[in-house]
């Protein structure tokens, strides 16, 4: 058997490499989605606090960094409903969960990215089986994924939760990244309309866009899963992005 021409390398071990990210995986999400609103109050404490559920798939020989995966432990009580609205809402569980001394349940993957110049090798498959290798170290049951499918951009205008629910003829799931999930094993859930909430003046929307937006309204715009809402006066433009529940059984290897 050959060999993986790759190590798992966690933030805790080699934080040095993560200095790569922004150049190597430039283009990996469009620009807009670099500018969450949670990100302002959680980045930093991420991989302060949690540096051993931050890792890298690194190709030693070369000194390349394949991909990475971002995840944070926090409480699932197993049902749908406790699933919770999205990546916004489950970062902030994780760190209230920490901030209490409760014990988490799950392990919620915060990013699985690829950088462009080794996508289509089956390496986003390795990240998700990592993932779900690093919730069985930590003693935790199940993978939670706020997924951000890939193809939504395409039908802006669709509802999140009709979306999910698409499927192909083989009766496979529609979009491409949730297919992958659930082609390892992971379990299609539901829709939620307002996982993660991005903001910004009007001028750093049309920065980030490329278009401008000459009145109040809702926008589509390129990359975007949903409609942007512009109010001029009050220069502010309100994005929330959609996303879909899968769960990985860590368990199961």
């Amino acid at each position: 058997m050959t060999r993986p021409s790759w190590t798992v390398v966690r933030y805790s071990e080699r934080p040095e490499l993560w200095d790569r990210i922004p150049a190597d995986f430039a283009g990996v999400v469009p620009e807009y989605n670099l500018h969450g609103d949670i990100a302002d109050d959680y980045w930093d404490r991420l991989f302060a606090e949690f540096p051993a559920y931050q890792f890298l798939l690194y190709d030693e020989e070369g000194g390349t960094v394949l991909g990475t995966g971002r995840s944070l432990p926090r409480g699932w009580d197993g049902s749908p409903e406790g699933l919770g609205p999205g990546l916004d809402d489950s970062i902030a569980a994780a760190f209230r969960d920490r901030d209490a001394g409760t014990a988490p349940t799950a392990l919620c993957a915060l990013g699985v990215e690829v950088s462009p110049a080794h996508q289509g090798r089956g390496l986003s498959k390795v990240l998700l089986r990592e993932l779900t290798a690093l919730a069985r170290t930590a003693g935790l049951d199940t993978v939670i994924v706020p997924v951000r499918p890939t193809h939504k951009d395409r039908y802006p205008l669709v509802p999140i939760e009709r979306y999910a629910a698409w499927t192909r003829d083989d009766g496979t799931p529609f979009d491409p990244w949730v297919r992958t999930q659930v082609g390892v094993g992971g379990v299609l859930g539901h829709g939620v309309a307002r996982s993660s909430r991005i903001t910004g003046t009007v001028a750093e929307w049309e920065s980030w866009t490329g278009l401008a937006f000459p009145e109040d309204g809702d926008y589509v715009f390129p990359a975007g899963l949903a409609p942007v809402h512009i109010d001029r006066g009050r220069d502010l433009g309100t994005y929330w992005e959609p996303g879909v529940w899968v769960t990985h059984d860590a368990r199961r290897r």
